[in-house]
């Protein structure tokens, strides 16, 4: 007679096709059609296409947006270059003279 191993979540002896994973031996039936494919680092191309990715994605993202960005940053030039140029006429000589009792 052979005394009972002590059971352990180390997921027992790792036969092929029935171990499961590290959180115990379930005693699953063997896995069957469990097919994994791989290719070799070197005949990978991570940016294949990127930079052409990146043009056309930049382009079209621009398109989409730039009539809800645009007309704010537009308005707001004029309305500042606006100000600008009127500071500029009522701190002059000729301003003051002009405004000079409305005050």
């Amino acid at each position: 007679m052979q005394p009972t191993l002590p059971r352990r979540a180390g997921g027992g002896d790792k036969i092929p096709g029935k171990y499961i994973g590290w959180w115990g031996n379930l005693g699953s039936q063997p896995q069957k059609g469990v097919t994994s494919y791989s290719l070799s680092a070197n005949r990978q191309r991570p940016f294949a296409g990127a930079l052409h990715a990146a043009i056309f994605n930049t382009w079209r993202r621009f398109r989409g947006q730039v009539f809800y960005v645009a007309p704010p940053f537009i308005a707001l030039y004029f309305i500042l270059d606006y100000a600008e140029r009127r500071n500029k006429y009522l701190n002059s000589k000729a301003g003051r003279r002009e405004f000079a009792g409305v005050e």
